[in-house]
């Protein structure tokens, strides 16, 4: 089976082939119900779609791109338009319809966006101010959404109850056993008149029915799970400024008008063009394929929705939104293309199409073997050539035991048993603050056997305050500011080079938010130091108001450093420079001294500063350095900011505590096989210091990535095993330790990031985690799962939750097997020896939901344990169908089968059945034996190897209310529907028997899991 599976049924958790993903959809061959089996599986056809839709914008943009170049060359003055405003834009009070806007942006058309008066003049004709947004009146916004529609693509309709109910009905096998149920029917009324000929036909449609129904209740709340997860994912903020107020908003709520501030590793929301900015650099792959990046400026402004800031910030306006955009049309018809099956999902398509042909060639044998002593019967009587109606309804009976041993054979249940149990486990990852975007990702991460984690925000709060300081040469407590006595001590001309290095060389921004108060935006690190230069009386808006931006380099992991160009009062040019320290020390020849004055850098002064640096560090301390040159030979924008040749300012450090519960959760990590390195972008020290405090860092090494990046492979593959941080790291570095420790190694890597820089190696592991609070778009798009709270702790909730996942399918699929072992064999043995099967057709029917939609849900939705986390993972190359389900399959199966050809061979004398009703009596025993058999072994199934079953069951309200139904049903069945389902009511002392016949099969559970596998 192993070998079988493996060749056709083995796909990649990420980026699985089309060709892997067809092939076992054509080795599948029969099933029984195709629309529920490949419900949750991948479009292919609609992903060819929308590749298709790729290349054509890939041409468009293309020509677009040729077309405006030429147009710059060519266009001499502005040639007149024939464009006229519609009437119903006018009235509504503006100047350019949606078709206009659209054509402008999307054809990069530069003669018509010089027509309407560039940038600016846009703005206007859509009644927009770039420096102010829009105006929040609702009525205004109302107009403007009826216009120009609404940031939304179009979406499929979700499915209502009815039509799963529908999808259940589709398969092939109930459809035949309705058609039987329908002759049963039809002869039988013939023969005995109604009621009493309509009673075996009934019987087969209310089963088909309640099959029909509770497969359809659960598909559907399996839905209405995924639709909300659906929504979460779609949560995308951004920041806009309306009413003259810097605001977060939803991406969904812009309109054309809006005026929007992008940020590295941000993705455009929608189509429109460029307001001001710096260094802004896009990234169009995601909707023309190209890999090269574009520069995006005056000269070039045009901006297309869903492609992605690689570098620099810009103010945009918005122009045209939702399906009016490329990214719209494409995302519609990607949305329709679904999510790639989970490699368990296929696996157990797999299982069930071997299980499926052993089912359907037992089905014909059975059959067969019926039909034979049937017409053998009639040889011997020689009435071949005659046939009465009872003998028609055997025959049809007969069919429909057959037809029913496929339903119960076939285990359409096991892929979406996975499906099942992956949206219980999402939804409830929700509510622990983690965020699956892709289904592969729950129960990969039951595997993972090594996290590579950032250190800011992951393993340390992420709420960072300036607790020390360096400058003029004077290490300063900064904890408990006095502004006065800190100021006194500093030289006055220091302490405005200082508030300019802290205000302007920023990527955050000091707002007024709606409620009138100040506001920091950016990430921690510029709110610390722009919250340092508040607490020293500093003015932001003065000193942006004092000073002329000429260029910006953003912070970027690979620099470790951004730089400002001022034109500073007076028209000279300044350079301000801050980052990691060591790398801007190593660009300083020069430093302010305690005088306030300009002095070289000599050995002594550099001693002091690299000590100063390593004794922050030390005390787990992020470092800055800040520094500043005057270009007195002038600057071109078109240049780089110089990276040597600065005045050193001074050394900052910024404490972040560590996450409470981070030291408890790592240590988990290590009892569960899981191996935790710290991935960080930090002064070696530092990360030392916390990589100690987390318990990250013990008999281990700390590397810095420069070292890390130059080492052979022969030193790799001797050193990566003892890495516990990485320090100085680069995105590379992060990216060649994943790649490392999953191919040469065989690890099953988790990785967590938040940069656009992170996205190489979140794609490259098995498992991306993205942070959510501090993570860019980039980021997230590329990530698995989206860690909302930022906590190391959530990650170890995701891992307890994929373990579940993996085990609790492990235990249905252990269960469901044996159903199927025990029914096919029963029916079939029976058949072969007295010719007739002992377990009718609605009889199969309700074990079939027993051990399909109701096990699932019992078995499939257990909650973790902390159990879970004291187990070696199971790694990439474990076997799904262990040799311990094996060990309980085969003895189950063993025990049930012994008890039942005991009671077929010896029944009715340990029950002194006589009469003509023994027989009744004695199926009716064998039918309620078999299904108490499987109640009990379900109660077994929840714990695989472990004796005691009944700890935390009580915690499972689904397991204790699909047991207490499973009982309730099979009274009423055997007690009050004896008609229908070809069973007659039993005595106390049977009904015991049965029970203890049941509850025999948990002590010889427990034993098996006493022998060793």
């Amino acid at each position: 089976m192993d070998s079988f599976l493996s060749n056709n049924f083995d796909v990649k958790p990420k980026h699985a082939s089309d060709e892997a993903l067809g092939k076992w959809r054509q080795v599948c061959g029969f099933v029984k119900n195709p629309k529920r089996r490949f419900r949750f599986t991948a479009n292919l056809s609609k992903r060819y779609e929308a590749a298709a839709m790729r290349r054509t914008n890939q041409e468009k943009l293309r020509i677009a791109v040729l077309v405006s170049k030429a147009a710059f060359q060519f266009i001499s003055g502005v040639q007149p338009s024939d464009y006229v405003v519609p009437e119903e834009v006018k009235a509504a009070g503006f100047q350019l319809c949606a078709d206009e806007l659209g054509s402008i942006v999307e054809g990069h058309d530069v003669k018509k966006l010089r027509f309407h008066g560039g940038v600016q003049g846009i703005a206007g004709k859509l009644c927009t101010s770039t420096a102010k947004g829009l105006t929040s009146d609702a009525g205004l916004l109302n107009k403007r959404q009826e216009i120009y529609g609404i940031n939304k693509f179009a979406e499929a309709e979700a499915k209502g109850f009815w039509v799963f109910v529908w999808e259940a009905l589709q398969d092939m096998t109930l459809m035949i056993l309705g058609m039987c149920a329908i002759v049963s029917l039809a002869v039988g009324i013939a023969m005995e008149g109604w009621p009493d000929g309509a009673h075996d036909g009934l019987g087969i449609v209310a089963s088909i029915l309640l099959v029909v129904f509770v497969t359809a209740t659960s598909d559907y709340r399996q839905s209405l799970q995924f639709k909300d997860l659906d929504k979460e994912k779609k949560k995308i903020t951004i920041q806009v400024t309306r009413n003259d107020c810097r605001q977060k908003m939803s991406i969904y709520d812009l309109l054309p008008g809006d005026i929007v501030h992008l940020n590295i590793g941000d993705q455009v929301p929608a189509d429109g063009l460029f307001v001001s900015g710096f260094s802004v650099l896009i990234d169009e792959s995601s909707l023309t394929g190209e890999s090269e990046p574009v520069f995006v400026n005056d000269k070039n402004p045009f901006m297309l929705s869903g492609t992605k800031l690689q570098d620099g910030s810009c103010k945009m306006l918005i122009t045209t939104v939702g399906m009016r955009t490329q990214w719209g049309k494409l995302m519609a018809t990607l949305s329709e293309g679904g999510d790639d099956e989970t490699p368990l999902q296929v696996k157990l398509n797999g299982v069930a199409t071997i299980i499926g042909k052993v089912g359907l060639f037992f089905a014909v044998v059975t059959f067969g073997v019926m039909v034979q002593g049937l017409l053998v019967n009639k040889v011997q009587e020689g009435t071949i050539w005659s046939w009465s109606g009872d003998e028609l309804l055997n025959l049809l009976e007969f069919f429909a035991v057959a037809v029913t041993i496929v339903v119960v054979a076939v285990p359409e249940g096991l892929p979406l048993a996975v499906t099942l149990s992956l949206a219980f486990a999402m939804k409830k990852m929700m509510n622990d603050k983690a965020l699956v975007r892709h289904l592969a990702a729950c129960e990969t991460m039951g595997s993972a056997t090594s996290i590579c984690s950032d250190k800011t925000g992951t393993l340390t709060t992420n709420r960072m305050t300036v607790v020390k300081s360096c400058i003029c040469m004077n290490v300063k407590e900064v904890s408990n500011l006095d502004k006065a006595s800190f100021c006194s001590e500093i030289p006055e001309s220091a302490v405005k080079i200082l508030l300019q290095s802290i205000f302007l060389n920023s990527g955050g921004e000091i707002v007024t938010g709606k409620d009138g108060k100040r506001e920091i935006l950016g990430t921690p690190t510029e709110t610390a130091l722009l919250e340092f230069g508040l607490s020293l009386g500093g003015d932001p808006q003065a000193e942006r108001q004092a000073s002329k931006t000429v260029k910006v380099e953003p912070f970027n992991s690979t620099k470790k450093r951004m730089g400002v160009v001022l034109e500073v009062p007076g028209g000279s040019l300044r350079a301000h420079t801050k980052g990691a320290s060591e790398i801007v020390l190593a660009g300083c020849d020069k430093v302010i001294n305690s005088n306030g004055e300009v002095v070289p850098l000599d050995e002594k002064s550099i001693s002091h500063l690299t000590d100063t640096i390593n004794q922050f560090a030390n005390e787990a301390l992020r470092t800055l350095c800040l520094g500043y040159m005057e270009l007195e030979k002038g600057f071109s924008p078109d240049s780089a900011i110089p990276v040597s040749g600065y005045t050193c300012v001074g050394i900052v450090g910024i404490k972040d505590p560590v996450r409470p519960g981070v030291k408890e959760s790592v240590a988990t990590c290590r009892t569960a096989g899981i191996m935790v390195r710290m991935v960080t972008g930090d002064n070696i020290n530092t990360a030392k210091a916390i990589a100690r405090e987390c318990g990250i860092l013990t008999d281990g090494v700390a590397v810095e990535g420069p070292v890390f990046r130059e080492l052979s492979q022969e030193e790799m593959l001797d050193l990566i095993p003892k890495i516990q941080v990485i320090a100085r790291s680069s995105p590379m570095d992060k990216h060649t330790l994943v790649k490392q420790l999953r191919t040469t190694f065989d690890e099953v890597v988790a990785v967590t990031g938040d940069g656009t820089n992170d996205a190489p190696a979140l794609h490259e592991a098995d498992i991306g985690l993205a942070m959510g609070i501090a993570g860019t778009e980039v980021a997230k798009e590329s990530a698995d799962v989206i860690i909302l709270d930022d906590n190391f702790t959530t990650i170890l909730t995701v891992a307890k939750w994929g373990r579940s996942v993996y085990i609790n399918i492990q235990k249905f699929v252990q269960f469901q097997l044996t159903v199927n072992i025990v029914a096919l064999i029963v029916n079939f043995s029976s058949a072969c020896l007295t010719g007739s099967a002992p377990l009718t057709a609605v009889q199969l029917l309700w074990v079939n939901m027993i051990m399909d939609t109701l096990g699932a849900l019992a078995l499939a939705t257990e909650p973790p344990t902390d159990d879970l986390m004291k187990r070696s993972p199971v790694g990439r190359k474990g076997n799904f169908i262990s040799n311990v389900m094996w060990r309980n399959i085969f003895g189950q199966s063993f025990y049930q089968l012994v008890v039942i050809w005991c009671l077929q061979a010896r029944g009715k004398e340990l029950f002194n059945l006589e009469g003509p009703n023994s027989t009744l009596i004695l199926n009716t025993l064998i039918f309620n034996s078999f299904v108490f058999c499987q109640v009990f072994n379900e109660i077994s199934s929840r714990k695989m190897d472990e004796i005691d079953v009944f700890s935390g069951i009580l915690n499972n309200y689904v397991f204790v209310a699909v047991l207490g139904c499973t009982a309730v049903f099979q009274v009423i069945i055997i007690e009050f529907l004896g008609t229908f389902a070809s069973t007659t009511p039993l005595t106390c002392a049977q009904w015991c028997v049965c029970v203890l016949i049941g509850f025999i099969g948990m002590p010889i559970a427990a034993g098996l899991k006493m022998v060793p596998v």
